[in-house]
């Protein structure tokens, strides 16, 4: 059904009515990132006359293929470096302007896009009053490639700087969707969550949202120098000197752009886990480590809602998968994380398949959150939670492994019959109250609700809300292991 006109700054939009909601997708928030835009900072988008139908999503960044085929639904969008467009969802009659939520999809800065069916908004904005936001940005070396030491207008964080760039066309537009620029969330899974902690201590993001929820990811960068390495060696891989014409990266292909990231890839990594494409510290638009940053006060004011699963690391260490031995995966850890040896802590956990998705689950994903939760403490209130949802039987999501959490959280359980599971009764309560929380905090800045009793986090018990067939709170689970991880993250 057709819905109603929304009028932006930049023209009109015709979406459409859907199951009582209102939705337009493939809205463009910024000019397109092509020919000699690329790798250069966001621009606004031109204005367009008449009516632009808003009905279908926009192209995606540019990614390594969907070798399973879930991560479109079975679908194979278009891929193009023109991918800087973002969805909205919202109530068909909102009435007063309503609390927004922009979701940031992860998918290791390299994957993903804001139309994966999992982020479907649609039970956000029917069942909790928001509207709700997905958006693209662009991915791999198009997004994360450190060169703005090369000048000629050359930028780094492109891909947040996207993700910033989308912000503020929500601050100038939402009001037409029936949105409170004010009031508005981010939340994120992954890079998505990563992306937020670099938000958090970013200045051209400063004053653009007044929440954050952050799952199962905290602050994570890589030295300017190892950007610059990455860079280079991206460079070396295509042919250009750094010192040479670095104008020649506008005469590739996108295609042959990531053939060379991909060779660069295996050559720097070895096949082991790792990720050379993510935020850099690069004095500019990223000063300083988001960790450090919130520490001193860079997100004073602003609640954090944040958390992990149990199981993260079993989603890339399985028993049928080959992989890295123990040592190789504990020197990737190592260097992804910057914390020098990790032998000692490493002693705590086998040398097995099991014990390298158990410390990458702690340390990467666990500890990370824990510390930037504690830095927040002083400055804004915080909760915290861990996702233990599981599937009996199933061969994945038996685990709460890292991404099982996110249809719980949008109340989109239909994704994981997909995946061959079956929804059960436990598992639609377990989303619902999850949804609900996500819902509250948005509206209140606070995720209890009257079914739901869930303490600010605090130095002294640590409450941490456990997701599971039967919600609860725990003071500090696994406090003993929590010591141990949080002392070499300091």
């Amino acid at each position: 059904m057709v819905g109603p006109i929304a009028v932006t700054s930049y023209g009109k939009l015709q979406g459409r009515e859907e199951d009582g909601v209102n939705v337009w997708r493939g809205i463009p928030f910024a000019d397109p990132p092509v020919g000699e835009l690329r790798f250069r900072a966001p621009q606004p988008p031109e204005a367009w006359s008449g009516i632009r139908d808003a009905s279908e999503f926009g192209p995606v960044s540019h990614q390594p293929a969907d070798t399973r085929g879930t991560r479109f639904g079975g679908l194979t969008p278009r891929h193009s470096e023109d991918c800087l467009y973002l969805n909205v969802w919202s109530p068909a009659s909102p009435g007063e302007a309503l609390p927004v939520m922009f979701w940031i999809h992860g998918g290791t800065f390299v994957t993903g896009a804001g139309s994966q069916p999992q982020f479907d908004g649609t039970s956000f904005a029917k069942n909790g009053n928001v509207v709700l936001v997905t958006i693209n940005y662009r991915l791999g070396p198009f997004g994360f490639m450190h060169l703005s030491s090369l000048g000629d207008g050359f930028a780094s964080n492109q891909g947040l700087l996207d993700q910033i760039a989308a912000l503020e066309w929500v601050k100038l537009n939402i009001a037409a969707f029936g949105g409170d620029p004010q009031r508005v969330t981010v939340f994120g899974e992954s890079a998505g969550s990563m992306s937020i902690a670099a938000l958090l201590a970013m200045p051209a993001a400063k004053g653009l949202f007044a929440g954050a929820i952050m799952q199962s990811g905290a602050a994570q960068t890589l030295p300017n120098q190892q950007g610059k390495d990455i860079a280079v060696a991206l460079l070396t891989e295509l042919g250009i000197s750094p010192d040479g014409d670095t104008s020649l990266l506008n005469t590739f292909s996108a295609e042959q752009i990531i053939e060379a990231a991909t060779r660069m890839t295996i050559k720097l990594t070895g096949g082991s886990i790792g990720m050379l494409f993510q935020p850099v510290i690069d004095g500019d638009t990223l000063p300083v480590d988001p960790a450090q940053a919130v520490a001193e006060g860079s997100a004073q004011g602003i609640p954090l809602l944040i958390g992990t699963n149990r199981d993260e690391g079993n989603l890339f260490f399985r028993g049928e998968t080959p992989g890295a031995d123990f040592d190789e995966s504990l020197k990737a850890l190592e260097q992804m994380m910057g914390t020098g040896s990790l032998a000692e802590v490493a002693s705590h956990y086998s040398s097995t398949w099991e014990g390298q998705a158990e410390i990458l689950t702690d340390l990467y994903f666990w500890g990370t959150s824990i510390s930037l939760a504690e830095n927040q403490l002083a400055y804004a209130p915080v909760w915290m939670y861990r996702f233990d949802g599981t599937v009996p039987g199933h061969p994945l999501l038996n685990k709460a492994v890292h991404g099982a959490e996110i249809v719980y959280a949008f109340n989109n359980l239909s994704h994981v019959t997909r995946l061959g599971a079956e929804i059960t009764p436990a598992m639609q309560k377990l989303a619902e109250s999850m949804h609900t929380a996500w819902i509250a905090f948005a509206h209140r800045g606070n995720p209890a609700t009257s079914e739901l009793s869930w303490p600010e986090y605090n130095l002294e018990e640590r409450p941490t809300l456990i997701f599971d067939e039967e919600m609860r709170v725990t003071q500090d689970p696994d406090s003993e292991k929590r010591k141990r991880i949080v002392s070499i993250l300091v």
